[in-house]
C-alpha cells in the first residue's frame, strides 16, 4: 500500500479560487498588507495546510513561528471551545479569572530563573517588549535601552525603535522613541566575533550612553528576523557580566526562540545564564494572540498599581489555549522532538551546502535553522533574489517557506514541532527540488 502523501497539488499555484479571493482582497484591504504567498487557506492540521483550491502543503512557516504545536491541535481546540462557551472576556484586573493564575503558575515553574518569578500577560510580542522595558525602567529608574544590529522586537513605537531593519519596517515611519542605542551583534560568518561585539558594547558605554543611565539590554538569544544567528556562549556570558557590573537588567526576547523551537523550552537554557526579564509570545497559545513578560519577582513587583495593563491582556480564551499548549508539550515530548527535527534538517542543509556554492552558511539552534545565500563565497555578497525565488519554487512544489535576514537572503524553518518524519522528508525534498530549479 502506498503511503499517503502530505503534499497534494490539484491546480496551479495559486489556484483559481485563491486568485479570485486575492482579487477581492486588492479592492478592500490596504496595500501595505501585501501577500507573501498567494495561497488562501481553507484548513490546517498539524504541519500541513490545505488551500481553498484543495491543494495541500507542508508548512515550514508555522504562522511565522506561532504553531509549534501545529495547526488546530485537537487538545488546544477543545480547550478554546470549552473556555469560549463559558466567557470570552472581562479584563483580568476588573473581574479576575483562575486560568490567568493557573497559567502563570505553570509557566513560571518552567522559566529559567533561579529565584521567585512572576508573570504578566499581554497580546503580542511587541507589547511584551514594550512592557518589559517599562518594568526595567520602573525598577532601575533609568531611561536608556540598548539593542543590537539585526534585532527584531516588533512594530509598535518602542519595539520598532528597537527593531533593526530599515526596509520594510522603519523607513519613513519615524520619529522613533528616544534613548535607544544600538551596537553590533556577533555574526561569525560576517566576521564579527563575540569578543568584537562585547568590545563594541563596552565602547558604546563610553562614547554613546553612560552605563548608569541604562535600564536594560534587550537581546534575542538567536536573532530571528536578523537571519537565525545564534548568540555565542561567550557573548551571552559577557552580556550577563556587564549587566551585573553596571546594574543593568538583561531582557531576553524569547518571542521566536521560546516554546521548544531551539531544542530547549527556552533558548536561554542553552547558555546557562539567568535573564532578569524574559518576553514570550508567538507559540505560547498555539496561534491565538497572547504574550507575556516573566521576570524576577522583585522587578515585576516594582511598578505601581495599574502601571501595566490593557483591555484584552491575558485574554481567557488565549490562556486556555496556552495551558493546553503546555499539556501538548509534556505529553508529546515536543522539546526532544525539536532536537531530532533539527538534526534531520541540519544534516540535509549541510549536504545542500556541499552541492550548491550559493549556500554560504548553515546555522541555527535546534529546529530553528536557516541557510544564507550568497552571490560568491569569497566576497559573501548577499543574494536575496535566490531566497525569494527558492521560496516561490518551493510553494509550487507544495512547501511553504519563509525568507529572513537583514539582507533578506536566508530561508528559515519554523515548521510545527509535531511534524511527522514523513512530512518532514516531503518538505525537505520539495525544498531540494526548488534549490535545483533555481541554482542548477
Amino acid at each position: 500500500m502506498a503511503m499517503t502523501r502530505a503534499i497534494e497539488l490539484r491546480t496551479e499555484i495559486p489556484g483559481p479560487r485563491s486568485r479570485e479571493i486575492i482579487e477581492r482582497k486588492e479592492r478592500v484591504i490596504a496595500d501595505p498588507l501585501g501577500l507573501y504567498l498567494p495561497i488562501m487557506i481553507a484548513g490546517g492540521r498539524g504541519a500541513t495546510v490545505t488551500d481553498v483550491d484543495g491543494n495541500s502543503f507542508v508548512d515550514f512557516a508555522g504562522g511565522v513561528g506561532c504553531l509549534n504545536v501545529g495547526h488546530a491541535h485537537p487538545r488546544v481546540v477543545a480547550a478554546v471551545q470549552e473556555q469560549a462557551a463559558r466567557f470570552f472576556h472581562t479584563d483580568f484586573t476588573i473581574v479576575p479569572y483562575e486560568i490567568y493564575v493557573e497559567y502563570a503558575e505553570r509557566l513560571t515553574a518552567l522559566a529559567p530563573f533561579a529565584g521567585p518569578v512572576k508573570a504578566a500577560f499581554f497580546n503580542a510580542g511587541a507589547e511584551a517588549v514594550e512592557n518589559a522595558v517599562k518594568f526595567a525602567r520602573g525598577y532601575t529608574r533609568r531611561p536608556a535601552v540598548i539593542a543590537f544590529d539585526g534585532g527584531f522586537h516588533g512594530r509598535t513605537l518602542l519595539a520598532l525603535t528597537l527593531t533593526s531593519k530599515t526596509h520594510p519596517y522603519k523607513a519613513g515611519l519615524g520619529p522613533f522613541a528616544p534613548e535607544v542605542y544600538r551596537v553590533s551583534f556577533p555574526n561569525e560568518y560576517r566576521g564579527i566575533t563575540a569578543r568584537d561585539a562585547l568590545a563594541g558594547l563596552e565602547r558604546a558605554l563610553l562614547t554613546q550612553v553612560a552605563a548608569e543611565t541604562v535600564a536594560a539590554i534587550v537581546v534575542e538569544p538567536v536573532q530571528g528576523e536578523g537571519g537565525f544567528i545564534p548568540a555565542p556562549q561567550e557573548f551571552m556570558e559577557g552580556l550577563r557580566a556587564i549587566c551585573d557590573r553596571e546594574g543593568i537588567l538583561l531582557v531576553v526576547d524569547e518571542v521566536q526562540t521560546g516554546f521548544g523551537r531551539t531544542g530547549r523550552m527556552f533558548a536561554t537554557e542553552h547558555y546557562g545564564i539567568e535573564p532578569d526579564l524574559m518576553t514570550v509570545a508567538k507559540s505560547i497559545a498555539g496561534g491565538l494572540p497572547l504574550s507575556g513578560v516573566l521576570g524576577k519577582a522583585e522587578i515585576m513587583d516594582s511598578l505601581w498599581d495599574n502601571a501595566v495593563g490593557g483591555t484584552y491582556v491575558g485574554n481567557p480564551v488565549g490562556l486556555a489555549a496556552a495551558v493546553a499548549v503546555l499539556d501538548v508539550f509534556e505529553e508529546e515530548g515536543l522539546v526532544e522532538r525539536a532536537q531530532r527535527v533539527g538534526e534531520t534538517i541540519r544534516a540535509r542543509m549541510l549536504a545542500w551546502q556541499e552541492r550548491f556554492a550559493a549556500i554560504g552558511d548553515v546555522r541555527g539552534l535546534g529546529a530553528m535553522l536557516a541557510v544564507e545565500y550568497v552571490e560568491d563565497r569569497g566576497t559573501k555578497e548577499p543574494a536575496p533574489s535566490i531566497a525569494s525565488r527558492v521560496a516561490e519554487e518551493a510553494a509550487r512544489r507544495g512547501l511553504l517557506l519563509l525568507t529572513a535576514g537583514v539582507h533578506s537572503n536566508c530561508n528559515r524553518v519554523l515548521c510545527p514541532l509535531v511534524i511527522t518524519d514523513a512530512e518532514l522528508e516531503e518538505g525537505l525534498a520539495a525544498w531540494e527540488e526548488a534549490l535545483e530549479a533555481v541554482l542548477a
